[in-house]
């Protein structure tokens, strides 16, 4: 498969997500917090990803996603959440980063959940150190996520029912598929920056809050 010829740099992406004023939705639920993590390379810039550990109580055990977890009370804002929450999983002090700003925040399509993204930028590639809770990490240029030739419709179990959802795949057959709520993540990443991302499909309508 190959790459689609998208114009991308860290410079326009910075500018789009200073531009951006971002949707942030009431806290009525359970609320993580995740970091999109970008380093400065050629032929585009590439996002760090991780594949989560196997756990019984980690709905997204096993997925692909970014670094994060749920808000703590003395976290203070979702974003230091983020921020502990990649230097717990993988070592990385994203203080030190380029902070570029938050994408719009989402609510579970099926989960009582509320995830927030902060984005983040590095010149150069730093190197992981995961922790338990990390099976894998793999960084992917952005040219390459948008390629319509990775995307398609995937119908598979998850939580014991069946599913069909759009899906990218970005590793080697039989490898994780990337899904759901970081597939949401990177469709709104990629519409601030103007530029397609997968199938149009509509939005699942938004789980009612919590009732706890």
């Amino acid at each position: 498969m190959t790459g689609t010829a998208l114009p991308l740099s860290l410079g326009r992406i910075r500018q789009a997500i200073a531009a951006h004023r971002p949707a942030v939705l009431p806290v009525d639920r359970p609320h993580a917090a995740v970091a999109l993590l970008l380093v400065d390379a050629a032929p585009a810039p590439e996002a760090l990803f991780i594949v989560r550990a196997p756990h019984e109580t980690d709905p997204w055990a096993g997925n692909i996603g970014f670094p994060g977890g749920r808000v703590a009370p003395d976290d203070g804002q979702p974003r230091q959440t983020a921020e502990r929450e990649t230097r717990e999983e993988l070592g990385l002090d994203l203080t030190g980063c380029s902070y570029l700003g938050r994408l719009d925040d989402l609510y579970g399509a099926t989960l009582p959940i509320l995830v927030s993204c902060f984005v983040y930028a590095t010149a150069t590639r730093p190197v992981p150190t995961p922790n338990h809770e990390v099976a894998g990490i793999f960084w992917y240029p952005l040219h390459e996520l948008a390629n319509p030739a990775r995307h398609r419709l995937a119908t598979f179990s998850w939580r014991g029912e069946s599913t069909t959802q759009p899906v990218v795949e970005l590793l080697d057959h039989g490898q994780p598929l990337l899904w759901g709520i970081t597939y949401r993540l990177l469709r709104n990443f990629f519409g601030i920056l103007e530029l397609p991302f997968g199938p149009t499909v509509s939005e699942n309508p938004c789980p009612p809050p919590n009732p706890r």
